[in-house]
């Protein structure tokens, strides 16, 4: 084989050095977007566990997205809002509780933990509070499922004052505070009735001392249409009656100079204050 010429062995070494540089370029850079994306990974890991909620109420009431819906099709959704101020429906009957799975009963280790805490002393009550509570577990439901755990002492469904429909969040209160965060542990981010339950420990500190206003009772839907008529047609002294008639005759008068201002010849007569009937 002949030697190459100087000229062409120039451009073979240069052009071996280039290829060289290139490879070496590309293995760095290929690294280099492997290390930031590891960098990436675990400051969005960090990101995402230094994130906590502002607080459980605005937890319990973030809307279920696509991912979810597309996970549970087939189940009820609760699209419709609670707390508007519409007409009165009357409440549906809650579910059967006994087509609810159980879990202490089913459950080995948990059962075993609630029989230890059961013998250990009383100390101190655990508070739950119970977020995206589905439609149709109510405070009988509730008090009868969360009963297989331990005994309730108190419990506080949120509610719609004017409506009485249910918000999807409540409070628990059980005698035992280690039971409080077995229930906790065991029922958080379960599935029942296609919702994923929130149950989230309150600390002590942090209960608020009105938070049971109100708990252990049953609701019972305010008839304010019928109140609001038999306010309405209650029988009126004569007193009342007078000063409504004033009132109206004023009212009248006013509109009748407005009417002569604008040019207009029209008489709009006089009224008078007509007793009603009541209704009952």
């Amino acid at each position: 084989m002949a030697p190459l010429a100087p000229s062409k062995l120039k451009s073979t070494l240069k052009s071996k050095k280039v290829s060289s540089q290139a490879s070496a370029v590309t293995s760095a850079s290929v690294k280099s977007i492997s290390r930031r994306a590891v960098v990436t990974g675990s400051k969005r890991k960090a990101s995402a566990a230094a994130l906590e909620p502002e607080s459980m109420e605005e937890q319990s009431e973030e809307v279920e997205g696509d991912d979810k819906e597309a996970h549970i099709q087939g189940f009820s959704t609760d699209d419709d809002s609670s707390d508007d101020d519409g007409d009165e429906v009357p409440e549906l009957p809650g579910v059967d509780i006994t087509s609810l799975p159980t879990i202490a009963k089913d459950d080995l280790t948990v059962k075993r933990r609630l029989d230890q805490a059961r013998k250990e002393p009383v100390q101190d009550r655990g508070v739950l509070f119970l977020g995206q509570i589905p439609h149709g577990f109510y405070e009988d439901q509730m008090r009868a499922y969360f009963s297989q755990f331990g005994n309730v002492t108190r419990l506080r469904l949120s509610r719609n004052k004017k409506t009485g429909k249910p918000k999807h969040y409540g409070f628990i209160e059980f005698d035992s505070a280690s039971v409080a965060q077995i229930v906790s542990e065991t029922m958080d981010n379960y599935l029942l009735m296609g919702n994923i339950l929130q149950c989230k420990v309150i600390p002590k500190e942090q209960v608020h001392p009105e938070l049971w206003v109100g708990a252990n009772r049953r609701w019972r839907t305010i008839p304010r249409d019928r109140i609001f008529r038999v306010q309405h047609n209650k029988p009126r002294t004569d007193d009342q009656r007078k000063r409504v008639e004033r009132k109206l005759l004023k009212k009248q008068e006013d509109r009748q100079a407005k009417i002569r201002a604008a040019g207009i010849d029209y008489d709009i007569g006089t009224a008078g204050y007509r007793p009603t009937t009541v209704i009952t």
